[in-house]
């Protein structure tokens, strides 16, 4: 093929694709820069992006995970508030009844003290009806063993984002007049004056004195709320740890996922430079090149 020809210019062509193949270049560059990201979709590299689709997912998933652990959080927080004052009032019942069991006190006395038992009885009704959290409670008095679910005898919550779940038991005997746990105490001639209809005053006041004993009411409802305020700090500690190993996980999962799909915008900026100053030099290539063909008109003055 003749050189010198104005129908195939091989310079302006060569200088073409030159020109055409830097402006890729920099276009695949400026979208590095621009979305921070050396695998933006597909089309930069299938098998980098499906893999970071992949953890993306997966960090969704534990993300969602940890956020139902902290609703979960704050039912444990929330019961451990409600048990602890149980705990004083309970306290409370036991100094009082260790005077009921006193056979020195007056009669007006002793209708005093139950008045103020009763008070204290409906105290701690009160603290267990309104010891919820986003309209559940753990202060359950009907569960039965295999319950599962949020309104029986567990509480279960997805604990990571592969979908498995933890759970624990609800406090089926943190309950109050004539429930599984205080039955006891109810039984303690609620009278005004402290004595049950046909309860002579030496039973009643036995009754109190056995309420105080090691396997008494008394002291059996303080260790069943002892032993549930122990129990859902194990729960808590439990709930806490998982939190902290799931971000823990999606930190290294997002740390492995950048190494894989994140730009280096140092060396893109550099390259950026080269290829601006490359697509001037083959503007102007081009343009010389195309001025080839201006020379053979001189042959025909």
């Amino acid at each position: 093929m003749s050189l010198n020809s104005v129908n195939t210019n091989i310079g302006a062509m060569v200088a073409l694709q030159s020109l055409n193949r830097t402006n890729e270049e920099m276009a695949a560059t400026q979208k590095r820069i621009s979305t921070g990201f050396r695998v933006a979709d597909a089309r930069d590299d299938g098998a980098a992006f499906a893999v970071a689709e992949r953890i993306r997912g997966d960090l969704a998933a534990t993300a969602s995970a940890n956020q139902q652990l902290g609703g979960v959080k704050g039912l444990l927080d929330t019961t451990r508030t409600g048990l602890e004052n149980i705990s004083k009032a309970l306290q409370s019942v036991k100094a009082t009844v260790v005077k009921l069991a006193d056979s020195n006190i007056t009669p007006g006395q002793r209708q005093q003290y139950m008045a103020a038992l009763k008070e204290q009885f409906a105290q701690i009704a009160n603290f267990i009806s309104d010891t919820t959290y986003n309209g559940q409670s753990m202060l359950n008095t009907t569960a039965t063993a295999g319950d599962t679910g949020t309104t029986l005898g567990q509480i279960r919550t997805v604990r990571n984002g592969e979908g498995a779940t933890y759970a624990f038991a609800k406090i089926a005997t943190a309950g109050i007049n004539g429930q599984a746990g205080f039955t006891g105490l109810t039984n303690l001639g609620m009278t005004t004056s402290g004595v049950a209809s046909g309860t002579t005053l030496l039973a009643a006041i036995s009754s109190f004195a056995a309420a105080l004993t090691t396997g008494g009411a008394v002291n059996q409802a303080i260790n069943t709320t002892l032993t549930a305020l122990n129990n859902l700090g194990s729960y808590s500690r439990y709930v806490d740890s998982q939190i902290n190993f799931n971000k823990a996980k999606m930190d290294a999962q997002e740390a492995g996922m950048g190494a894989l799909i994140d730009a280096d915008l140092a060396k893109e900026s550099a390259r950026l430079q080269s290829l601006q100053i490359r697509q001037q030099l083959g503007t102007q290539a081009l343009s010389i090149a195309n001025q080839a063909p201006q020379a053979l008109l001189s042959l025909f003055r």
